[in-house]
């Protein structure tokens, strides 16, 4: 990416599955040697409080197969973006548990289909969500 003057380089993990221990290690060992600035958990706010566990799980093995490199930590969760948070209801608390069990922040939110559909996160707004 340096090479061709990127600025930025998405990397989609193609839905690597949280108990899948091949899928994960692969996942950390992208993730540890490519010195990347961040890394963003995608989720479904439709899943409820399962979410939580994908989140906590996925964290958890990039800390635990961390293969010692020049960082001297390993890259965890940076941030989550939600999608599908337009089509919720009750499972809006999802949300709330993943931010206060884990500490990692939502940075967006996604509320469609569109790229303009992605919004970046606003407590406010989740209040309201919530409190419909």
């Amino acid at each position: 990416a340096r090479d061709e003057k990127y600025d930025v380089v998405l990397v989609d993990t193609a839905g690597r599955m949280q108990h899948n221990d091949t899928l994960m290690r692969e996942l950390s060992k992208l993730v540890n040697t490519n010195r990347i600035d961040l890394v963003l958990f995608v989720g479904e706010a439709l899943v409820g409080n399962d979410g939580v566990d994908q989140l906590t799980t996925f964290n958890r093995s990039l800390a635990d197969l961390y293969v010692t490199s020049s960082t001297a930590a390993p890259r965890l969760i940076d941030g989550i973006i939600l999608t599908k948070f337009d089509t919720i209801d009750d499972k809006v608390g999802a949300a709330i548990s993943m931010v206060y069990s884990t500490g990692i922040p939502i940075v967006f939110l996604g509320v469609g289909q569109h790229y303009t559909d992605l919004k970046k996160m606003n407590v406010k707004t989740l209040i309201k969500t919530l409190l419909k």
